[in-house]
């Protein structure tokens, strides 16, 4: 089972302890599992990223499986060129792929989403 993290972590300190962390962990472990971590800086580069429309359309890749872009704009009833833009988008940040058959789909069968909204001291 393949899984991805995402997360938002707007200071290096906490990146580098959760990080630590993980390696803490599979050392233990002697192994680790293998989960692709995409880490944001702030919410507004997350949202920027994954857009509303863009999360459906990764959940939607998801069940459907791997599709040709139109295929996935006709079924999303959406336009071909922004399904297009928004896969490119994905692609460029690692949450998509493309097949040997020049398909879209969605490597991960797992996506965890992983943040805290704090208030400011």
């Amino acid at each position: 089972m393949k899984r991805a993290t995402i997360q938002i972590r707007s200071n290096a300190k906490s990146f580098m302890d959760d990080a630590a962390k993980e390696f803490a962990k599979a050392w233990s472990k002697g192994h680790s599992d293998p989960v692709a971590t995409f880490t944001f800086s702030s919410p507004a580069q997350l949202f920027s990223v994954i857009t509303p429309k863009r999360w459906q359309l990764i959940e939607h890749l998801q069940k459907i499986g791997p599709s040709s872009i139109r295929g996935l704009a006709r079924s999303l009833e959406r336009d071909v060129k922004r399904v297009h833009d928004d896969v490119s988008a994905l692609i460029d940040w690692g949450l998509i792929e493309r097949t040997d058959d020049a398909k879209v789909c969605v490597p991960f069968d797992i996506i965890h989403a992983d943040f805290d909204l704090r208030a400011v001291a």
